[in-house]
């Protein structure tokens, strides 16, 4: 008799726990397959993506127009990509002539793109080493000088930064066709040498050029 009365319990047990086992793995197949592709934007069976739930997480669209403005976001170009390293000796201030300071400039397209990154070795002091990043549009004639009635066209300036540092880098686009580079004045006491490395869509402006008085040549 007590056999009999056991069965039922034994039965009820064995159905919780296989109700238990049951509901556990559908919620473990939910959790997997519906929660995290919907609210956490991973579907590691594909479910989520076959289903549609995954688009559920991802954040509404807000379309912006990378054109729109004056200055596009996104170029084609018709130069190829360059690379270029400049190196330039500058004097210390005070001594007879002008080497220590100096102006180096490219050529660059409206919307043309460069990186760069210089240096000023030989200077532990900030202050002594002063810089002039601007760029400005060419005389009709060309590269030509800034002499004589080539001077009085009108000309677009641009500056960028102006500051005293050892170092810098950033990037530019160009907001008009023109020559953009620095202005280099070294105040120390002492000789200083600026490494320049540019890396972009640019033409370099031939020596003795204007933003090239001072003829320099890339190492590479």
């Amino acid at each position: 008799m007590s056999e009999l009365n056991s069965q039922p319990g034994s039965m009820r047990a064995r159905g919780l726990v296989l109700t238990l086992a049951v509901s556990f793995f559908v919620s473990a197949f939910i959790l997997v397959a519906a929660i995290l592709p919907a609210e956490y934007g991973r579907d590691p069976t594909g479910l989520g993506e076959w289903t549609g739930l995954s688009r559920l997480w991802a954040p509404e669209e807000q379309r912006i127009d990378p054109n729109a403005g004056d200055h596009a976001r996104a170029h084609d170009y018709q130069l190829p990509l360059r690379t270029n390293v400049i190196s330039i000796e500058l004097e210390p201030m005070g001594r007879l002539g002008d080497k220590y300071e100096i102006e180096y400039k490219v050529h660059m397209q409206k919307n043309a793109s460069l990186v760069f990154e210089w240096e000023a070795i030989g200077t532990e002091e900030p202050e002594d080493f002063y810089y002039d990043f601007h760029g400005h549009t060419l005389p009709k004639s060309g590269y030509g000088t800034m002499n004589g009635s080539k001077a009085s066209e009108p000309m677009t300036v641009a500056v960028y930064k102006q500051d005293s540092a050892q170092s810098a880098r950033g990037a530019l686009t160009a907001p008009f066709e023109g020559i953009h580079g620095w202005y280099f004045q070294n105040s120390a006491a002492g000789k200083v040498t600026v490494k320049i490395r540019i890396s972009g869509f640019y033409d370099l402006i031939p020596p003795g050029a204007m933003g090239n008085e001072a003829a320099i040549l890339p190492v590479k």
